[in-house]
């Protein structure tokens, strides 16, 4: 299996080294050369998998360069710091599965990926004698799940750029309280479009990125995608099993496009119906909503809300399903997207949309709404959702056929954001034990003007040689 660029400006190239490029270098988001067929023999032996053992079946579909048997150690160690045995449980709460992504060291669903990433990243550079500076931004999750699968690394610093005071207060000290000297955390004065847009910035200037080996952990890095389009197909492994039913829906609340996107790739693996529709569920930055239901795609201020992870204005995942909305067309990607970075919108005509409409649905939840969710299904179910899984719940609710189950994602536990749950329920949640206490730690954090040169500076001053 090897890897291309959005914008074909690449020659292929085997997974160890997409992992370690991260952007391709030509500005495009790496993808696998032809996505793989999955026999009917291989989907009836995943229907008895546990989670890692699923993980090694489809890791081996796109990873050719790495051994079987190093690569079952890898999904081993990524999993071993998990507290569930199901490492993503599906739980059932009325009509509906919840998909429990937040079993992990920092309570996030980026955990499953990054935690991977993590140590496939050691993997190489133990084997090549490197070192490597991670660069990445987040919108609250990623970067702490990003710091905790790589605090400690000998040959690895890493770089998170978050929007100052944009993230819980929770978010923010799961990041800063990691005092490793390998981690290294940058609030930006703006929001995390800016952040990503200097990231983009900083791994397009060559130079600076061959001098400096950066190396990406935002959902840009293609293996952040593939691990977690395990959990995707695990839960309908799991649900045909206690139900029968061969075809689900899954509603994803979302901003970057990259957790669904992982879905559209299980969506391709699985037979067709199998996952008949995904919900891209919205806060009040619509961008994706209004990309599904009016083939508009726009940029609008960021309206800042309880679900900061999806206060995102420029989805940077959205390229790759583009380049298979368009028929693998690499030029018409390349051309679109030159377009987006001088005007900031592009239009679908209908039936561009109609395509995009047999894969996704679309429901953009407004602060109100989200409040009102886990208000009312605490209230029925006595389950806490966080507010980004209430965006999900909701936009699932409001589908017009409820014949087919709905998984809704649970992409954080709640007491990541106690405010939020305490403005919907009248108290705060119980903190589990690997967030009770944060805020009594040492913490360490720059705060930076949002410029490209001011964070290349930075770097240059910390980075590993």
């Amino acid at each position: 299996m090897h890897y291309i660029s959005t914008r074909g400006g690449i020659s292929p190239i085997p997974f160890k080294e997409a992992v370690m490029m991260g952007l391709a270098r030509d500005g495009g988001l790496l993808l696998p050369e032809i996505l793989p067929q999955v026999a009917p023999e291989t989907l009836s032996r995943w229907h008895s998998c546990s989670f890692q053992e699923l993980a090694s079946e489809i890791f081996r579909l796109f990873i050719t360069d790495i051994g079987a048997e190093q690569l079952d150690e890898l999904i081993t160690r990524s999993y071993s710091t998990f507290t569930h045995p199901e490492i993503t449980p599906v739980v059932k709460k009325g009509e509906m599965f919840i998909l429990e992504l937040f079993h992990g060291p920092t309570l996030a669903f980026k955990d499953v990926a990054l935690q991977f990433l993590g140590n496939v990243f050691e993997c190489i550079l133990e084997e090549t004698g490197s070192r490597m500076n991670i660069i990445g931004a987040t919108s609250g999750d990623t970067g702490s799940a990003a710091i905790y699968g790589v605090r400690g690394k000998e040959r690895i610093n890493i770089f998170i750029l978050h929007p100052h005071k944009r993230v819980s207060p929770i978010q923010e000290l799961q990041m800063t309280t990691v005092t490793d000297p390998n981690v290294f955390n940058l609030a930006i004065r703006g929001t995390f479009d800016d952040g990503q847009a200097i990231v983009k910035a900083i791994f397009n200037d060559i130079p600076f990125k061959d001098k400096y080996s950066l190396g990406a952990v935002n959902s840009i890095n293609w293996a952040r995608i593939l691990a977690q389009v395990v959990y995707y197909i695990f839960a309908w492994c799991t649900i045909k099993q206690k139900t029968g039913k061969e075809s689900l829906d899954f509603s994803v609340p979302t901003g970057n496009f990259g957790d669904i996107f992982a879905g559209y790739i299980a969506k391709n693996l699985l037979p067709q119906g199998a996952i008949r529709r995904l919900i891209l569920a919205t806060n009040e930055n619509n961008l994706l909503t209004r990309f599904v239901t009016r083939g508009d795609y726009s940029v609008s201020e960021v309206v800042a809300t309880s679900s900061p992870s999806m206060d995102i204005q420029v989805a940077s995942n959205f390229e790759r399903y583009l380049y298979y909305l368009y028929g693998c067309d690499p030029v018409r990607t390349r051309e679109d997207f030159g377009l987006f970075s001088k005007s900031g919108k592009l239009h679908f005509d209908a039936d561009l949309l109609d395509k995009v409409q047999q894969d996704f649905a679309s429901k953009s939840v407004t602060e109100a709404e989200t409040l009102d969710t886990i208000r009312t299904f605490y209230k029925d179910h006595n389950y806490l959702l966080d507010p980004h899984t209430a965006v999900g719940v909701n936009a699932a609710q409001a589908r017009t056929s409820n014949d087919i189950p709905v998984v809704c994602l649970a992409t954080a536990h709640p007491a990541k954001f106690g405010a939020a749950v305490t403005r919907a329920i009248g108290k705060a949640p119980i903190l589990p034990p690997g967030l009770d206490g944060l805020e009594d730690k040492e913490s360490r954090c720059e705060v930076l003007d949002p410029d490209v040169r001011v964070v290349q500076e930075y770097i240059a001053r910390h980075a590993l040689l």
